[in-house]
């Protein structure tokens, strides 16, 4: 259809028929409304009727995440080999995406101030920007965590990047998605937690983890670096970092309490 002529009413006909959820119908919506901004830009069509279209229930879940306790989560790395164990280990302790953990470098860390920069992305191999400015942030690092990434560099294999987790065969960071299924899902099947772990899994934990330590929710709004403290709660106000740190070792401990001693188990 000649783009002069596509109708709001047509496009909401067209999603209402996808086999979707309606989250990514709103997504679909939005690379189409994006799509006619630029065609406004380069003078192809006068109108964008985009915005009119409906995509009913579209900022709303099918299903409520999925939450683990700190017992399930540790059962769960316990059963995945090195290096994606770490990965695991660095996901829940400090609540990254996957795609912020697959883009850290040995150099956004200072072990003297305990804090890490979080600065990046990596999806499919292609490094970006983190999801939103407010995700570029420094995240406290409890002792425990630091102990960790130290065992984790005695292990594994320089790159020149300097990519905390490189696979040594390419020195490129590994593609998350693939440990999500040959790893991460297999451990949750193992570990009696059924289908549908995944990195996304974690993240959900993690803000469960830090309600259950009595964390402020301005806290939590800072150590989960969302954009809006709506997303979190609808709480106000600045976090101060001792607190924030506080939080972040609480959660930090109850994970890591139930870890295996070093011994590493293998392949999962």
């Amino acid at each position: 259809m000649p783009i002069a002529e596509v109708k709001a009413i047509a496009v909401e006909d067209w999603l209402k028929r996808l086999a979707l959820a309606p989250k990514s119908k709103s997504h679909i919506r939005s690379l189409i409304h994006m799509l006619f901004q630029c065609a406004q830009r380069w003078e192809l069509v006068n109108n964008n009727p985009i915005p009119l279209v409906r995509v009913k229930g579209g900022s709303k879940r099918l299903a409520a995440p999925r939450v683990l306790t700190p017992e399930q989560f540790s059962a769960l790395a316990s059963l995945v080999s090195e290096p994606y164990q770490t990965q695991i280990w660095m996901a829940g302790c400090l609540g990254l995406r996957a795609s912020e953990v697959m883009a850290l470098r040995w150099e956004d860390f200072d072990l003297e101030s305990l804090t890490v920069l979080v600065r990046r992305s990596i999806v499919h191999g292609r490094v970006d920007d983190v999801k939103t400015e407010y995700s570029m942030d420094r995240v406290p690092l409890d002792s425990a965590v630091v102990e960790l990434l130290l065992e984790h560099k005695e292990r594994s294999t320089p790159n020149l990047e300097g990519w905390l987790f490189a696979n040594p065969k390419t020195g490129r960071p590994y593609h998350q998605d693939v440990i999500q299924q040959d790893h991460i899902r297999k451990a949750g099947r193992n570990a009696g937690l059924g289908e549908g772990i995944g990195w996304h899994t974690f993240r959900h934990s993690y803000r469960s983890w830090l309600d259950d330590t009595g964390a402020p929710l301005t806290v939590q709004k800072e150590l989960m670096r969302h954009a809006s403290i709506q997303t979190t709660m609808n709480v106000y106000g600045k976090a101060m970092s001792n607190t924030k740190r506080e939080a972040h070792s609480r959660v930090v401990q109850a994970i890591l309490s139930h870890r295996m001693c070093k011994s590493r188990p293998g392949s999962a």
